[in-house]
């Protein structure tokens, strides 16, 4: 029976010249075993050497490859069971989307979405693959809305108490920089069990204080997802931290490592790469854009061609023919400003989809853009005034959700995933060699 574990293939080696001979070859076998679905060595050699790709191009030192295929395997396990329970839930990602999602990911590299595809080849990265790639990340996205993000509630109070601490540092806050290495726990984890990954955890940090390159570091022991980053948060200020993380960085200097830090998750190192001054939640007074728009959404039934081609056609009739910009907000807008004249209303820096600010900043007040394609469909985009102005009460306080509502659906699904794992029935047989 184990053997049928181990060996997923065998094929039979026939030559002519030895006939009736068979010498089983190993064509793949199995490294995990995730509730009832297998975990291939192919599977797990393809993500170790994108894993591999990835650390080169962004010029971390390779760790050990044993260690990094370990590393791999758990975050393959994890995805698996993500995917698992996606699929139960009923959460698919059609061929049209993903296809514009690809596009999009071209784009962003200043693509076309040919030469976006040879460049993947050219670096050994099969494009079937990719897009199974992308699937799967537009998938554990939604998952974690449905699961974690769409159940964050943040009280009246809580803005409340969050203003009310935050008040005097209204005019400059401080924003950090920080990597850290994660070494989760299962949930009732046995004293044993408590204690070797605490030993893992010291180890990292003992290592990063000898002056082992960092990012080298979380792809080797860190079960965070973005390990392979090395361990990059990326900027935040302190009341978008964790409490945990913020009181450990901020009497740090840059480049310094932590103490092992204990959270429900599991243990932490933290190394601050940077910090520096920011404006405070109800800071100077920032630039704000009256703007509506005329948006048209793209379907199997309306390409990306026909929404360009009828926001042209409609640029022209308010251009040269003098039409009115609301009133064909109102007929072919498809969107809830439609109603209004197509009225966004002021908006504030990061309100909307990088692409749509960008065609929006380089207006004037009384300008109409081009088409402009975002995730959302193409805009026709009106500047109607701008002002420069402090942040109303009833922004500061949306201002304060967003923040609260962030780090705590941040913990939250910190605290799904390490739950999910715990509830994951997982066979392990990488050494079965």
């Amino acid at each position: 029976m184990r053997s049928l574990i181990v060996l997923l293939v065998l094929c039979a080696a026939f030559s002519q010249a030895a006939l009736g001979q068979q010498r089983p070859t190993l064509v793949d076998r199995i490294v995990a075993v995730v509730n009832k679905e297998a975990i291939t060595m192919s599977e797990l050699d393809d993500q170790v050497a994108m894993a591999e790709r990835q650390l080169r191009r962004q010029g971390t030192p390779l760790p050990d490859h044993a260690a990094l295929e370990r590393q791999v395997l758990e975050r393959l396990i994890l995805v698996k069971a993500q995917l698992q329970l996606a699929k139960e839930n009923g959460i698919r990602v059609g061929d049209v989307q993903l296809d514009r999602a690809v596009e999009r990911i071209a784009e962003n590299n200043n693509m076309t979405l040919a030469a976006f595809r040879s460049a993947l080849e050219r670096d050994g990265v099969s494009f079937d693959k990719f897009r199974d790639e992308v699937r799967d990340q537009i998938i554990l996205t939604r998952l974690r809305e449905h699961e974690v993000d769409s159940k964050i509630q943040v009280s009246d109070n809580e803005i409340d108490l969050y203003l009310e601490q935050n008040k005097d540092a209204a005019k400059q806050r401080t924003e950090y920089n920080v990597a850290q290495i994660l070494v989760r726990l299962p949930d009732q984890a046995s004293p044993e069990r408590i204690e070797a990954a605490r030993a893992k955890a010291e180890k990292a940090r003992t290592e990063a204080l000898a002056g082992a390159d960092f990012a080298k570091l979380t792809a080797t022991y860190s079960d965070g997802a973005n390990a392979l980053k090395g361990g990059e948060l990326g900027w935040h200020s302190e009341d978008r931290l964790p409490d945990l993380f913020t009181a450990a960085v901020k009497d740090m200097q840059p480049n310094g490592i932590s103490q092992v830090l204990r959270s429900p998750a599991g243990f932490h190192v933290l190394k601050l790469l940077g910090r520096r001054d920011a404006a405070g939640a109800a800071g100077p007074a920032v630039k704000q854009t009256h703007v509506r728009q005329i948006l048209i959404r793209t379907s199997a039934a309306v390409s990306d061609a026909d929404a360009e081609r009828k926001l042209e056609n409609l640029r022209e009739r308010i251009v040269r023919g003098g039409a009115d910009f609301a009133e064909l907000a109102r007929v072919h807008s498809e969107d809830a400003s439609a109603a209004h004249g197509g009225d966004l209303g002021w908006l504030y820096p990061g309100d909307t989809a990088p692409d749509f600010e960008r065609a929006m900043d380089a207006l004037k007040p009384g300008e109409i853009s081009e088409p402009v394609k975002t995730p959302f469909g193409w805009h026709l985009i009106e500047v109607l005034e701008r002002r420069t102005a402090g942040m109303s009460p009833e922004r500061r306080r949306l201002q304060a959700r967003e923040i609260l509502r962030e780090r705590k659906a941040d913990e939250a699904y910190q605290e799904w995933l390490r739950q999910l794992r715990d509830e994951t029935y997982v066979e392990i047989h990488l050494e079965d060699r």
